[in-house]
Order: structure tokens, then sequence, then C-alpha cells
């Protein structure tokens, strides 16, 4: 637990660098204007960001740009395409998490998860401190920590009003592990969902897409056979219980900005960041 702290302080600080980033990319800031602004030397704010992302201060200003989401949308398109067609464990690529899907049943849905056992507990991650929470059948939430840790867990208790709630460290410290991890994964994770039929199917779309691709809630549409649900996708993605895992981080406009995010727009784009630069984009 001794990291958490560290960890934890150093995502801040990537936080707030991808944040002043983002209030200056027109004028692309030098190294040493961007250091100064979270209180670091060049060097080390060079090194810190660049383990923390994969790629460097200048890089990750070229991603921030609409022309390149775009550029990418456009790529991403027919990889799309062809996973929806023979499945993501047929292209065997390297850094996709391998999960399987479970819904809850109506009973269970309907009455917020009676008879369930609910284990959480708080971790660090590269995206700062996060709360997962796992039933017997799977995981059922990745929540990151925006406000404070009680506040999280008593939104998890509202949500699941009706299940035993636990704090079981045990339970949830090797999930984490296994999810922020750069290794390949020999079994998959579960998630347990509780949605509404039309969330769910939004949900295993977004687990169509690739990691380093790009989406639109426009495509997701089109692909379930609804191409008038737009809005209705837009809100299931908001809803997504489980961020990382179901990767709505992933979607963003058809214009090319980022959108809105459930945990901020900085979070998102770090994680992004992350993919393309572990997919060479």
């Amino acid at each position: 637990m001794e990291a958490i702290p560290e960890q934890t302080q150093h995502y801040k600080l990537i936080e707030h660098a991808i944040t002043y980033i983002e209030a200056n990319v027109q004028r692309q800031p030098e190294l040493e204007e961007i250091a100064s602004a979270v209180g670091l030397s060049e060097y080390h704010f060079q090194r810190l960001f660049t383990s923390w992302t994969g790629i460097s201060p200048k890089r990750f200003m070229q991603f921030l740009t609409k022309e390149h989401a775009k550029e990418l949308l456009s790529r991403s398109e027919n990889l799309l395409k062809i996973t929806h067609q023979v499945g993501l464990s047929s292209l065997g690529r390297l850094h996709d998490l391998f999960v399987t899907t479970e819904a809850v049943t109506p009973g269970e849905y309907k009455t917020g998860g009676m008879g369930l056992t609910i284990r959480y507990g708080l971790h660090p991650s590269p995206f700062g401190k996060c709360l997962i929470a796992a039933t017997e059948r799977g995981i059922c939430n990745l929540i990151f920590v925006n406000t404070s840790e009680g506040q999280v867990i008593d939104n998890l208790a509202a949500e699941w009003e009706q299940a035993e709630m636990v704090e079981d460290y045990q339970t949830t410290a090797p999930l984490a592990a296994r999810i922020f991890s750069d290794l390949r994964m020999d079994s998959p994770l579960k998630l347990h969902l509780r949605g509404t039929n039309f969330q769910i199917k939004v949900w295993e779309a977004l687990l169509n897409i690739p990691t380093g691709a790009l989406t639109t809630y426009e495509r997701i549409a089109v692909q379930m056979g609804s191409p008038r649900a737009v809005r209705a996708v837009g809100t299931a993605v908001g809803h997504n219980p489980i961020a990382y895992l179901i990767p709505c981080h992933r979607v963003i406009r058809k214009s090319g900005e980022f959108g809105n995010y459930l945990y901020g727009t900085a979070r998102k784009k770090l994680m992004l960041a992350r993919e393309f630069s572990m997919n060479n984009v």
C-alpha cells in the first residue's frame, strides 16, 4: 500500500500537465513552460510524463489535434469492420484485454442486486485511484475517484442497494493487477453487467473497439442496426459502469473532438495516449 500515495501524486501531476496542455494546445507550449506549470524541472517532467503516457509531451500535443483524431477515425473504420466480422481473438492484438460478459438476471436487476455479495476495494492505477467491485460472477464496477473515496463507495452502494457490500482487498487486488498490467492474459476477465438490454448491447459493442482505434456514437448505432438511436447510444455510453475495461474512452465525436468523459477529459486523453503509444499509432 506504500506505493499508493506516490502513484496518486504522480497521476495528479500528469493530469495537471494534460489540463495545462489542453488549455494552451493552439500555441504548442514548450517543455520548459509545461514543466514549470506543474512545479518540476524539465528533466524530471520529461521522464515522468514519458514513463506515464508512453510518449513525449510534444507527441502528446500532436495527438490532441482534431485533425489527428479524424485521421484515426478514418483509419479505424476498416479495422472496426474486420473486428466486428471475425472477433477480437482472431486478430491477436497484444494489448487488448480479454473479457467475457454475463448480465444479471431480471430478478437481480429489478431488486437492485438482492441476494448478491459485492466485494470492493480502492486501488492505485495509471489513471488515478479507482474502486473495483465484483460479484462471484465477475467485475461489476470500475469507478475512478473524482470526488472523495467515501462518496464513490456510497454511490456504489446506492447502485446496488439490496446487495451485501463487503470491503475485500484480497479479492480486488489481484483484479487490479491484471487490469492494469501490460502483459497479455491467458484467461479472460469476467464482467457482470447490470443494465437494460439496450445498454448491454451498447457496452458489448464498445468491447469490439480494439486498442489504438477510435469510433463515434453514429458508428456504434449503425453497427447495432439502430442508426437513428445515436442519442440513446450516447446515454448508454455515459452510463458505462466498468470504466476502462469497457472502453467508452475510445468513443469521440465525428468532428474529431474528444468530447466529454465522466472521469474528466484529461483522464480520457491519457488513456488514449497510452494505447496509441502501445500500438505505434
